[in-house]
């Protein structure tokens, strides 16, 4: 199967099962019937020839799928009704449901608030983002039942839920718009910096959360926040390629060779940024994507306006209360007021009990002290550092660090 043949179906997946949703309810059965008309199609269409109009074609064999399971559903049930087959108003043939395009609904659901976080990520991607159970258990280090266990939860939630197949009210698609960025970031986030395993970067995940983001910016054009978080996501993205050497080390950002860095996903991103920040009020999507456009448009490291920085991550700090962004801008001080003053702030920030088990806490302390000239006691936090956490590159880089100044 080539790429552009999954990618194709990755992209029809979440559209016909709005379709069917839209069409028929039951959320669950729909998901099952999409997914199977999916394996159809790898099937047949690589012997038959891809469809004049694919989606349609897709529908048509999805709602032939959900209907039998909804027939073997009431069978097994042993019901002497028909709820199960049971249409709920609206379009009575797949010519008239075909035209809409209901991902945005889809992604809304999947962030439902009776979800939790990890559901919400699994059914995302598994719902809007087309991927398989046992691509999400590989992406996310689950055991593919354990996966599948949570994704089935998930949608029996949803089910139970009674919430409709629409758009949520302005209030409330306003509050669970927060948690679709959210969800959005988190999947981002694992794909570009793996919190566990011996893999720096999970492709497929960052990949996907970029699609999905463009997505929610290509119907929410004038919000700001969605615009700053598609903007942090190809920022960041964009220094992939150097983020790692030819041997698969890390490289941190300063020392990275940024002729490999993306520069058309930076203008891209530098230009939607700058049309973010002038909506307001800025959220911390907004800010932390104008940090990552001053870092990408430095030509070199030491020409990073840190200055500029340290005062976008003081903004930053007024949106979110979030110690991760406190130890980010202790950086920031060090480059600007000097190394003490910078682990004096950290010293502050470890006393917070959500960092206090954190490896990069230790690991900025390292950094610092490096900076500060105590080689010995910077040896000894990015020891710790690397003790402390799950991601076999960043151990290695960890521990490659300590052994290099330790040898100085």
């Amino acid at each position: 199967m080539t790429r552009a043949f999954e990618d194709l179906l990755r992209e029809l997946a979440p559209q016909v099962l709005g379709a069917l949703v839209r069409r028929y309810g039951h959320f669950d059965v729909a998901e099952d019937a999409v997914q199977e008309a999916l394996i159809v199609a790898a099937q047949q269409w690589p012997r038959d020839g891809t469809p004049i109009d694919p989606r349609p074609w897709l529908i048509r064999v999805a709602s032939r799928k959900m209907i039998d399971l909804l027939r073997a559903d009431q069978a097994r049930r042993d019901r002497e009704d028909a709820e199960a087959l049971a249409v709920p108003a609206g379009p009575a043939t797949v010519e008239q449901i075909v035209d809409q395009d209901d991902s945005l609904i889809l992604l809304f659901m999947c962030c439902h608030p009776a979800l939790t976080q990890a559901s919400q990520v699994a059914l995302t991607l598994r719902a809007v983002g087309g991927l398989t159970t046992v691509e999400i258990a590989r992406a996310l280090l689950v055991p593919d039942a354990t996966m599948g266990q949570r994704i089935s939860r998930a949608k029996q939630t949803v089910r139970r839920s009674g919430v409709p197949f629409r758009m949520p009210p302005a209030q409330e698609r306003a509050e669970r718009l927060d948690a679709v960025l959210q969800v959005l970031y988190l999947i981002f986030n694992e794909g570009y910096s793996t919190t566990s395993g011996a893999e720096l970067l999970r492709i497929e995940l960052s990949g996907e959360a970029i699609r999905l983001t463009r997505m929610l910016h290509a119907t929410l054009p004038e919000d700001g926040e969605v615009a700053g978080l598609l903007a942090l996501m190809l920022l960041t993205d964009a220094r992939r390629r150097a983020r790692t050497d030819v041997n698969g080390a890390l490289v941190p950002m300063g020392e990275q060779n940024r002729d490999l860095w993306d520069r058309a996903a930076i203008d891209e991103g530098v230009a939607l940024v700058t049309a973010a920040m002038s909506r307001k009020p800025l959220g911390p999507y907004q800010l932390q994507a104008a940090i990552a456009a001053v870092h990408d448009e430095a030509p070199t490291s030491e020409s990073t306006d840190w200055v500029q920085i340290l005062g976008l991550y003081l903004l930053l700090e007024r949106t979110t209360d979030n110690p991760m962004v406190r130890l980010n801008r202790a950086v920031a001080v060090a480059m600007v007021r000097g190394p003490q003053e910078a682990l004096d702030l950290v010293e502050e920030i470890a006393t917070d009990e959500r960092v206090a088990d954190s490896h990069r806490v230790d690991a900025v302390r390292a950094h610092l002290y490096e900076l500060a000239g105590d080689l010995e006691v910077a040896v000894e936090h990015y020891r710790r550092a690397a003790r402390g956490t799950t991601s076999t590159p960043e151990q290695r880089y960890l521990r490659a660090r300590a052994t290099r100044l330790g040898a100085t």
